[in-house]
């Protein structure tokens, strides 16, 4: 099972150690570099090791940062999918795990920058304790360094009587470093799953304290309080020569007074790139929320769904993208990601929408989908929509074999995906490399069928036509019921059409055996690539993985089921 998930994440394994082998090799080198380097001979006499540690800390922050932003460029993302420069199969899978490679980064950030504090800390109490009365030889005469005229100073805490986080409090490094901390635990609590569950909103909108995250970093270094010997001084001055004989530092001497400056700033050069480009995906963003979307259509569903039909200029579309949509009037901030339902053969471009937060309520019920009465006349809300951009669902048509898997309202994803097979279906002329679909179904709620029943009787209608009902097995399954609909079901079980969907195919009661499922899709084509394409509940996404895992074979010729996770 190991070397399964080995051979089919591969170029996943290879990308992360890549990733640390570069965090790795850029501490290792600027640590040996400042445990090394002549200049900060003397910073090192009263830092210690923790100089290094502060300073190799810091370069691998700087190299997350810039990392940072780049998965979260949906328009770059979407630009390398859509070239030819990109690869199908192995490295266009990776473009979909951007969000994992977000949080992967993310974690850099944060074991870094808590390596960087606590350093620093290290560093303070050190420079503090260099000024007391216990300090002596070498250790004195770093720290008196710029009392007297036209000497630099080395020890930015001047006296021992001084405190030093009044001192930390006033300097740029300080500031900046405390709004630093502040940002980044606010962004990293905030971001956990149950907080994004709980209140979606307060994770979107403390996320934007990037904002003063980078503005802060860029100037963190300007403060320049971390000092070594200036290249002309190291000229004059030869530390190793000359750090025992500090009692004869004189001017025009062998051993001249040394002079010290700070290093300068480097994090703007490293995120400079990124914040620029990210700066224009959010241009991007604000012309697309200029753009007039025309709403054609509201269905209310009485499972708590909304659709919406809608119109927009120049907007192509392919199956499996989504959009993000704005409502100002509810607020002028917020942007929520939603899977289109439409194909790109309708006129149109649709999403379903279920109420499950404070945003979608509001948004619901602007429409008058809670079932409210609405003023004559009424006018539906001003919508914004920017993308669409790709998704994981894209790369359905790129497998011989695919087997689609959804739990609740993630049958959304789905649906246009099933439209467009549909329209393909009555195009005689279309050649696919798809030439099976599995498509699974679990659901709680019966009244959850009813919008999707219909896309799939259509489809069920026009592959029987067509004499290819083999292409398309779908399989419903309902985990929730009463008795009243268990006596119903029970009583019209022998007629040809299933009593929930209207379908001919039969629903399922209860939960798949996944492990029998699986067993049987590798049966049924022992040596294809399979795409299996999951949205839905998290717990159900591990099981699934185990299962891609456990049935795809170590042999290269064999079955091997590649599982794909639609995220936002």
């Amino acid at each position: 099972m190991m070397g399964c998930w080995i051979f089919n994440e591969s170029l996943s394994i290879i990308l992360v150690i890549s990733w640390l082998g570069v965090n790795l090799y850029l501490f290792i080198d600027t640590f040996c570099w400042y445990e090394e380097e002549e200049s900060f001979l003397y910073t090192r006499v009263i830092l210690g090791s923790t100089l290094a540690w502060a300073r190799a800390s810091a370069v691998c922050l700087n190299f997350n940062c810039m990392l940072i932003l780049l998965p979260i460029s949906r328009n770059l993302i979407s630009f390398i999918r859509g070239t030819s420069i990109c690869c199908r199969g192995p490295w266009r899978r990776q473009l979909d795990k951007n969000l994992k490679f977000h949080k992967l980064v993310a974690y850099g950030i944060a074991v870094n920058a808590t390596i960087h504090i606590v350093a620093h800390l290290c560093n303070l109490e050190r420079y503090h304790s260099s000024q007391s009365a216990e300090a002596e030889g070498l250790l004195v005469a770093l720290s008196k360094l710029g009392d007297a005229p036209n000497e630099s100073y080395l020890n930015p805490i001047r006296t021992f009587h001084t405190n030093t986080t009044t001192e930390l409090l006033t300097t740029i490094a300080g500031i900046t470093g405390l709004m630093i901390s502040l940002a980044l635990i606010l962004i990293m609590t905030s971001s956990t799953e149950f907080i994004r569950q709980v209140s979606y909103e307060l994770f979107w909108y403390t996320h934007h304290v990037f904002i003063i995250f980078f503005i802060s970093l860029a100037i963190h270094g300007a403060g320049r309080i971390v000092r070594g010997q200036t290249p002309e001084s190291v000229l004059l001055h030869n530390a190793t020569f000359c750090r025992d004989r500090h009692a004869e530092w004189r001017p025009a001497t062998r051993c001249p007074v040394p002079q010290f400056s700070g290093k300068e700033p480097s994090a703007w050069k490293w995120v400079l790139g990124p914040v620029v480009l990210y700066a224009c995906e959010r241009i991007i963003r604000f012309w697309r929320f200029q753009q007039e979307v025309v709403i054609t259509k509201v269905v209310s569903h009485p499972s708590g769904v909304l659709e919406l039909h809608m119109k927009k200029r120049n907007f192509k579309m392919a199956p499996g993208q989504y959009v993000l949509i704005q409502c100002p009037s509810i607020s002028s901030l917020e942007w929520h990601p939603f899977t289109l339902t439409s194909a790109p053969q309708d006129d149109f471009f649709s999403v379903h929408i279920r109420a499950a937060g404070d945003w979608t309520e509001a948004l619901c019920k602007a429409f008058g989908a809670e079932g409210q009465a609405l003023k004559e006349p009424w006018r539906p809300p001003r919508l914004a929509v920017d993308g669409p951009f790709g998704a994981t669902l894209t790369d359905v048509f790129h497998y011989p074999v695919s087997v689609c898997i959804a739990a609740g309202i993630g049958a959304t994803p789905f649906a246009s995906l099933l439209k467009s097979l549909w329209y393909k279906c009555c195009e005689s002329h279309t050649q696919l490399k798809l030439s099976k679909v599995y498509f699974y179904w679990i659901c709680r709620d019966p009244t959850a069928f009813e919008w999707f029943a219909d896309l799939l009787l259509s489809l069920e209608t026009c592959m029987s036509e067509r004499g290819k009902t083999r292409f398309l097995s779908y399989h419903i399954f309902l985990t929730g019921w009463d008795e009243n609909q268990a006596v119903h079901i029970a009583l019209h079980w022998d007629e040809n059409t299933d009593v929930v969907t209207g379908l001919k195919q039969k629903t399922f009661y209860g939960r798949p055996n996944w492990n029998n499922e699986f067993r049987q899709l590798a049966y049924n084509h022992p040596s294809s690539n399979i795409g299996v394409f999951f949205c839905g509940p998290k717990t159900l996404s591990k099981t699934l993985q185990g299962m891609c895992r456990l049935y795809s074979s170590a042999d290269p010729r064999g079955v091997h089921f590649y599982y794909n996770k639609e995220s936002f």
